[in-house]
């Protein structure tokens, strides 16, 4: 499990980090759809995406660290949670956005209890490996004393 939380603690890391700088360059063409939103929404968003990519840059840290740090993966996972119950508001509040909105919706609220239930699986790991005396994992060999 702690190769799989790494892998996508990397992954949420480099697509983070590349969607924000995206939408830095990008600003409204950055958005499908509405690449004439104007230049107050062009600011917003070129805004936000430097706040995404520094986000990017949080899971890679996190990915970096042996092992990887489960508080940080709940706080990350957390914000993400966050993104996705704010679509679901706009999507009550003014309707359905584009398609790829929706599916990003449904991403961002999918994927944070993966990766909570994975930081809670490594975490244990981790500290079963570190307590001595703890049961080694998998067939022990009898004692040769």
């Amino acid at each position: 499990m702690a190769k799989t939380l790494r892998v996508l603690a990397w992954a949420m890391g480099l697509a983070c980090t590349a969607i924000g700088l995206f939408h830095v360059v990008g600003g409204n063409a950055a958005i499908p759809g509405e690449a004439d939103a104007g230049p107050t929404l062009d600011s917003l968003g070129r805004f936000f995406g430097a706040i995404f990519a520094g986000y990017g840059l949080a899971w890679l840290w996190a990915a970096r660290q042996d092992p990887v740090p489960a508080t940080a993966v709940r706080w990350l996972a957390a914000v993400f949670l966050l993104g996705g119950v704010g679509r679901l508001l706009s999507l009550a509040v003014h309707g359905w956005p584009h398609g790829f909105q929706v599916a990003l919706t449904v991403i961002e609220l999918v994927l944070p209890p993966l990766l909570l239930w994975l930081a809670d699986a490594d975490e244990r790991a981790s500290r079963e490996r570190r307590t001595p005396g703890a049961p080694a994992a998998g067939p022990s060999l009898p004692d040769p004393a």
